[in-house]
């Protein structure tokens, strides 16, 4: 496999599933080693079973963005959770934990209600055809993370744009760490304004209760975390699974008639489509063996998010294989969400997020369908977090 292949097996796919190389490195290498340009080796994990081992264990390896600038990066460090170890991940998880408790998401409810339906009614204003993914499906989650932050829906058009480019790769590595930089120049002036006059959402929160313990710039990382973690990710989810729901109608008729149907499907379609197709990388704190594989002190550890939960250890007797939709599955959990201590923290309002949007979506337009061809679907391309880049609908 040449250096040139190396981001095509973990950023692409064919449509809804992982490229084919990814199968077979999962079935052939518990532990794979690639070779990124400049010669470097990362080894590349896939089974379930061994990724999972990796994101479960923080003493081993290491998610500290320290690591990333050794490498020659020339992104500034984005602080917040994900590039973090204890005990500062510790320190900031402890103040961030309690404002993502289902309790105190509930609040959030009738509010994310509300924006689904106002989108709704929009769609339905302006008449088929129109794109998913631009009136519905980008807003939404936009509209959702400017209501938890307690900033104004003015800042939407900024959040969207620095969430979509950081995993957009089709520019290179640079416009990445761009809008990484950007994001994070920017956000630390709205922190800086919010302490000034702390508003009602998760800032506003924050600095009232711990405004001491925490740095403008810390806030900063935070909030960009949540709008890393809680933005394009639900963005894609809402435009792949809207676009599988069209493929198979009867379940697209089933979260319509039955509210019972839709936590257990929107579970298994996060594992299925899994958005996040590579988790953060980990290096190794010292030299150790992982599934038999040697890996020196310093090394990168990348796991495969997608190639886990697509593993066909996890299918049980009798049931389909692991690349079909199939909600009665029971399974153990997945890892769309990550694993260990760096399980994402905003997981629990993503799926309300989709809980409520799914069926509101059925039972306003029963007769949702594409408005192009199957083989005219816009999917995304090399991206950390898959999706569409347009869905026209009609009904």
């Amino acid at each position: 496999m040449s250096d040139t292949e190396f981001p095509l097996i973990q950023f692409t796919r064919e449509g809804f599933d992982p490229v084919n190389e990814l199968a077979q490195i999962r079935a052939e290498h518990a532990v794979y080693p690639l070779k990124i340009p400049g010669g470097s080796t990362v080894w590349f994990v896939t089974r379930y079973e061994d990724v999972r081992a990796v994101l479960g264990d923080h003493e081993r390896f290491s998610n500290d963005f320290a690591n990333v600038i050794g490498m020659g990066s020339q992104q500034e460090d984005p602080g917040g959770l994900g590039f973090r170890d204890p005990p500062e991940h510790t320190r900031l998880r402890k103040l961030l934990t309690p404002e993502f408790t289902v309790k105190r998401l509930r609040r959030l409810e009738p509010r994310i209600e509300a924006i689904v339906n106002s989108h709704l009614d929009a769609m339905e204003k302006q008449g088929p055809p129109v794109d998913f993914v631009k009136e519905f499906a980008l807003p939404i989650p936009s509209k959702v993370v400017c209501e938890l932050l307690g900033v104004s829906y003015e800042e939407q058009a900024r959040f969207e744009a620095y969430a979509k480019d950081r995993f957009d790769f089709s520019g290179g590595p640079e416009a990445s760490i761009a809008a990484v930089n950007q994001s994070m120049e920017y956000l630390t002036e709205l922190v800086a304004r919010e302490r000034r006059n702390p508003g009602d959402g998760l800032l506003g929160s924050l600095l009232r209760n711990h405004g001491d313990e925490l740095s403008d710039r810390e806030l900063a990382s935070i909030a960009d975390g949540i709008l890393t973690g809680g933005h394009d990710t639900s963005t894609s989810m809402l435009a792949l699974g809207t676009l599988w729901l069209l493929r198979n109608p009867e379940h697209f008729a089933r979260i319509r008639e039955d509210d019972s149907a839709v936590p257990p499907l929107v579970e298994e379609l996060l594992r299925y489509l899994t958005v996040v197709q590579v988790a953060f990388p980990r290096f190794a704190r010292e030299d150790l063996v992982l599934a038999g594989q040697e890996i020196k002190k310093g090394e990168m550890v990348l796991c495969s998010l997608v190639g886990a939960n697509r593993d066909p250890s996890l299918r049980r007797e009798g049931d389909p294989d692991m690349d079909t939709v199939d909600p009665s599955r029971d399974l153990p959990s997945h890892v769309a969400f990550g694993h260990g201590i760096h399980h994402c923290v905003g997981a629990p309002l993503a799926r309300m997020e989709l809980r409520i949007a799914f069926p509101a979506l059925a039972r306003r337009f029963p007769t949702l369908r594409l408005a192009v061809p199957w083989e005219e679907v816009a999917w995304r391309k090399l991206a950390i977090v898959y999706g569409l880049e347009s869905l026209p609908v009609a009904w």
